[in-house]
């Protein structure tokens, strides 16, 4: 029978699924928001609340991403994207096939988020130099870094906290290649699928695009101002002719900062009116050529050093780790803080009719940035944004970078011979990177994605409070009623597809530890092997193919042009046959009937 407790955890699962999916707040404020409403519920104590970020599973992140870190800002990444770039520079289609098994590769040991990251500008290098649709290959990007998932323990966080559950359930721990029996013809398959069949679903986004057009122009938001002299003040917005004459799209007209009008063919344009409008980034550039009227960025700036010869113009794509995500550009003081300035903005599939810098950015945004190369620079070193076209590179000190390789290696190689626990080996590797200055603890930190350690940290609260509750056993209970007597098979493909819908709305970490316990405790009451049930979810909690809304997937969202349906389109026969092969060799290495 269902308790009070089971309702009252049932419903903040419900409204935190929602909240995941809606996106209204950031993920980590959902997350606290679910440890609060657990604790003010009288669920579980304050102690157990906070436990999670106490636990290994998160010192093992924090350890895994502060190492990644290293090898990016010594430059090991980046010797070794040049390496392959040089090997298949002569021939554009082998060179696509080696970035996309480069990114599987790299991905089997660090983010695969910092794996779509780091190869996403070479692949719309290689677009623009094979004239090819950048639809056509973007996708395959993100792909092939998250089909790595299920080949080691580090592959990904999920499996971190998959690992962190199972200790918890007095299991032994997954061994760091435990998953590859599974995870590497997952990749093998899924590469070629991605690679044939996939590549043919996938539409062609830019079809008839002119092979002098730049990949990444999309259609930017930007805002113009009508200047005092300019001949267009007391025209009509017809007579203004910003359609025909610049081929830009008027979406709102600001007056006095405070009037909004619709942009009517009568209506008569003032001095100071600030025009939202929205073209593409060479009609936008246009602009700084035309008497009159000037963009509002640029406004504020005339006569300054901005306007030297060692100004550039870039496109830049807000990443994971950006400290911009969820902040308006007035917000965080941009300008301010960077010394560059925002022209333009591109939200793929949506039309802004809001200040730019009143807009809270997301995940893909594009945004076109005009600054001089150091202050360029220094948002590259910073990790603020992902500049997508050129700009001089921070210098690194890839002296440091045999170092922090073999530092890395040599912490997964204490773990994989025995030597050491894996928390153990991690934090070890993180103190003798800080020692060696590979990196300073000051950008380590600025690197860390501080948003998984801390949406992990919350949502093992939620696992307790399964347990607490009973509502695990109430759930299992009746996932057994309704397919108990079909068999294990049948158990183990029911979890698995459980568990790969509950990705779509919540992080794959978050629907790992919902479906876990019940899983778990669906198989002991069933009589059955709980580790293969474990297995099961930590492939399935990585299968983020179906919608844009991995994070991987959504830095291609944007500059792949995609629609919502395309994901679902190329990735259901992928999530098919990773069940397939999981369904299949699960059982094999793990059997579920216990002797």
């Amino acid at each position: 029978m269902m308790s009070f407790a089971i309702l009252t955890l049932l419903i903040i699962i419900v409204l935190a699924i929602l909240c995941f999916w809606l996106e209204r707040w950031p993920v980590e404020v959902v997350a606290l928001g679910v440890v609060i409403s657990l604790v003010c519920t009288g669920l579980i104590n304050s102690e157990q609340a906070f436990s999670g970020f106490s636990s290994g599973t998160v010192v093992t992140i924090f350890g895994l991403l502060v190492m990644t870190a290293a090898l990016v800002r010594t430059g090991v990444v980046d010797i070794a994207g040049a390496a392959l770039f040089k090997f298949g520079s002569s021939n554009p289609t082998r060179l696509l096939i080696i970035i996309i098994v480069a990114a599987c590769l790299i991905g089997a040991f660090m983010s695969n988020t910092a794996a779509t990251a780091f190869f996403l500008p070479l692949v719309l290098g290689v677009a623009q130099k094979t004239k090819t649709s950048p639809s056509k290959l973007l996708m395959p990007l993100a792909f092939a870094s998250i089909l790595s998932s299920s080949i080691t323990l580090v592959s990904t966080s999920t499996n971190l906290v998959v690992n962190g559950m199972m200790v918890k359930y007095k299991m032994e721990p997954m061994g760091m290649f435990e998953l590859a029996p599974v995870g590497i013809p997952i990749a093998v398959i899924g590469l070629i699928y991605v690679l044939t069949i996939g590549r043919r679903l996938i539409p062609d986004r830019t079809s008839g695009m002119d092979a002098s057009e730049n990949v990444i122009d999309h259609l930017y938001l930007t805002e113009v101002v009508i200047l005092p002299s300019s001949p267009l003040v007391g025209k009509t917005l017809a007579l203004a002719a910003f359609g025909s004459k610049l081929d830009l799209n008027v979406l709102k007209v600001i007056r006095n900062k405070e009037q909004y009008f619709n942009p009517r063919a009568e209506l008569m344009l003032k001095a100071g009116d600030m025009l939202l409008v929205e073209g593409q980034r060479d009609s936008i550039l246009k602009i700084k050529d035309e008497q009159g009227i000037d963009i509002k960025a640029e406004s504020k700036f005339a006569g300054n050093d901005l306007q030297g010869g060692d100004v550039q113009l870039v496109e830049a794509m807000v990443s994971p780790r950006s400290p911009l995500l969820h902040r308006t550009l007035k917000g965080f003081r941009f300008r301010e803080r960077y010394g560059a300035f925002v022209l333009a903005l591109n939200r793929h599939g949506v039309t802004q009719t809001t200040k730019i810098s009143e807009i809270p950015l997301r995940l893909g945004d594009l945004l076109l940035i005009q600054g001089t190369r150091e202050s360029l620079n220094y948002i590259q070193q910073n990790r603020a944004l992902r500049m997508m076209t050129s700009v001089e590179e921070h210098r690194v000190n890839t002296a440091k970078a045999p170092i922090a390789l073999a530092i890395f290696v040599g912490s997964l190689a204490a773990t994989v011979a025995g030597l050491i626990p894996m928390t153990v080996a991690v934090i070890l590797g993180v103190m003798l990177i800080f020692l060696t200055r590979c990196i300073t603890p000051e950008d380590a930190y600025r690197e860390i994605e501080w948003k998984a350690v801390l949406l992990i940290g919350c949502m093992l609260a939620l696992g307790v409070a399964m347990e607490e509750t009973g509502t695990a056993k109430y759930l299992a209970d009746h996932v057994l009623n309704i397919i108990g007597q079909s068999g294990p098979l049948v158990l183990l493909g029911t979890f698995f597809w459980l568990t790969v819908l509950l990705t779509q709305p919540m992080s794959n970490q978050a629907a790992a530890i919902v479906i876990f316990p019940v899983a778990i405790q669906a198989a002991i009451t069933a009589g059955f092997n709980p580790r293969s049930f474990a297995m099961m979810i930590a492939v399935a909690a990585s299968c983020s193919y179906l919608t844009p809304l991995e994070p991987s997937c959504l830095m291609v969202y944007g500059p792949g042009r995609y629609r919502f349906t395309d994901f679902l389109k190329v990735g259901s026969g992928l999530t098919v046959i990773i069940f397939i092969i999981a369904l299949y060799l699960v059982p094999k290495i793990w059997p579920v009937m216990l002797t």
